[in-house]
């Protein structure tokens, strides 16, 4: 999809581009260059966008939506790596070059991606070495993640896991609502659904929290959650 230079114009393309952190910074003209070399995907919920193995030679960012990233063990569970939200990014590794993907990634919601192939990009990042030191902070932030999420998961147990993923999900209200299903969040931390369940409802019988339907944890014991966390 193209689109005119004129200042009304105002597609998705151009949407995602001004959406994306690492464009900020660019000017008018530069975010028309890379609106114009941008195509559209759609995704429905639970459909697979790429697998573990596959050859990708193209920038997916978020516009719409949400993706999990997650691997699939040897013995089948599945552990996430990251959740992304609109304007986060993946097959990074393409502006560099051509190598397979070591993860899998999955619309967890109907999603819209804005692709753009690897090699036009590059004459970009060619012209506006800014962007690269985004991807590049933005590379470095996941390494620190991925880090914090091994430790938690080796060093540290179930209970202290659960309460550490509560209390990094609060929100302004004081209380953690769910944007994902438990299945998946108990993925992420590395665990079964029927644990997450049994330990939620642990926290509950010990007056930490309170469960709220599906999707809402009030937190009454913020301060007992820490001791939990091992913070």
């Amino acid at each position: 999809m193209e689109c005119s230079h004129n200042k009304d114009c105002n597609n998705k393309d151009t949407i995602c581009v001004s959406r994306v952190p690492i464009f900020n910074g660019l000017n008018w003209d530069e975010t028309m260059e890379v609106a114009n070399i941008t195509e559209h995907m759609k995704f429905r919920k639970g459909e697979v966008i790429f697998l573990d193995g596959d050859r990708l030679d193209k920038l997916y960012i978020i516009n719409e939506g949400r993706v999990k990233i997650y691997k699939i063990s040897e013995d089948g569970k599945e552990q996430i790596i990251r959740i992304l939200e609109p304007g986060d990014f993946m097959g990074e590794l393409s502006l560099f070059k051509q190598t397979p993907s070591n993860s899998n990634a999955e619309a967890l919601e109907a999603t819209i991606v804005c692709v753009i192939e690897g090699k036009k990009i590059k004459d970009i990042l060619y012209k506006n070495p800014g962007i690269s030191i985004k991807i590049t902070e933005e590379l470095s932030n996941r390494l620190a993640k991925a880090d914090n999420l091994i430790e938690r998961l080796v060093l540290h147990d179930v209970e202290s896991r659960v309460a550490h993923i509560l209390l990094s999900m609060i929100g302004p209200d004081g209380n953690v609502n769910l944007t994902i299903s438990k299945k998946d969040l108990a993925s992420y931390i590395g665990m079964s659904q029927e644990t997450l369940s049994r330990k939620l409802s642990h926290f509950q019988a010990m007056g930490l929290i309170k469960l709220v339907g599906q999707r809402q944890v009030s937190i009454l014991d913020k301060e007992g959650l820490e001791n939990m966390a091992n913070y």
